[in-house]
């Protein structure tokens, strides 16, 4: 509930969606593009948790965790990781909003990244959010 609010916020923010995602994969593993319309800031808020959480983090861990399995015909899946361009731009949209900065270590978040998921969390902990 928390990623899906906090998309909607950010939906609302006036966050551009690159041009490019509604038509390209968004890992090797995949067999087509995304088909849900908010993918871009379903994607965007699920790295600012994670940047909240597991911060300072780069763009080579995202790739791994947003990575998927690769069908094979006659062997196992292989994990493939996930495209790094757009986990790139999603934290070039973050840091231009003022929600990520980097660091000498990766990426970490920033006061107003904390308050935008704090106010969303304690929102949906009181029910003042019903359709996320």
């Amino acid at each position: 509930m928390l990623v899906a609010s906090v998309a909607k916020k950010l939906k609302e923010s006036g966050i551009k969606k690159p041009a490019y995602v509604d038509i390209v994969k968004s890992s090797a593993g995949r067999e087509r593009p995304p088909s849900d319309d908010n993918f871009w800031y379903m994607r965007c808020a699920s790295i600012l948790r994670t940047v909240y959480i597991s911060g300072p983090i780069g763009i080579s861990r995202l790739r791994t965790k947003y990575g998927s399995n690769q069908a094979h015909k006659r062997s196992r899946h292989h994990q493939k990781r996930s495209g790094g361009s757009m986990i790139k731009d999603a934290f070039d949209v973050l840091e231009s909003h003022g929600y990520v900065k980097k660091n000498g270590e990766g990426r970490v978040i920033t006061a107003k990244g904390k308050s935008l998921l704090d106010k969303t969390s304690s929102e949906i902990a009181r029910g003042l959010v019903h359709d996320a």
